[in-house]
């Protein structure tokens, strides 16, 4: 049992999230969000390089809906998490995707996220582990 690394109950049950999936849906908000909090300013831009699991179901299991609630500062039990890309529209963000299906990444789960405004421009890769949780 000392081999456990868990910070909390919590991090065995899972999140209250907007599903279906914590690695697809959760950790993708969480990474989009850190990701936004770092820019730390409202984007114009953003581009979301995606890669092999994210890369073939992004759609499907709401990790584009997810990546996107994340830059725009929503948690993951949002309920506007569905509307996320409208709402990306609406205020004026350019969303762009890229993906790569096939990729050597060591994660299956990967994206690598480049937001911009007119004043600057960062990039960073992020992967879901699981649960919620990301890197």
């Amino acid at each position: 049992m000392s081999n456990l690394k868990f910070q909390s109950v919590f991090d065995i049950i899972g999140p209250v999230m907007i599903g279906p999936s914590s690695s697809h849906t959760a950790g993708a908000v969480r990474i989009g969000k850190i990701v936004s909090s770092i820019f730390g300013d409202e984007p114009t831009e953003v581009e979301f390089q995606l890669y092999n699991s994210f890369a073939k179901t992004y759609r499907g299991h709401g990790t584009d809906v997810a990546l996107v609630a994340g830059i725009l500062g929503m948690d993951t039990d949002d309920p506007r998490i569905p509307n996320s890309l409208d709402i990306a529209r609406e205020r004026g963000i350019k969303v762009y995707w890229r993906v790569n299906k096939d990729s050597n990444t060591p994660h299956p789960n990967t994206t690598r996220i480049i937001i911009k405004n007119d004043k600057k421009s960062i990039s960073a890769t992020g992967v879901s582990i699981g649960g919620g949780t990301f890197k």
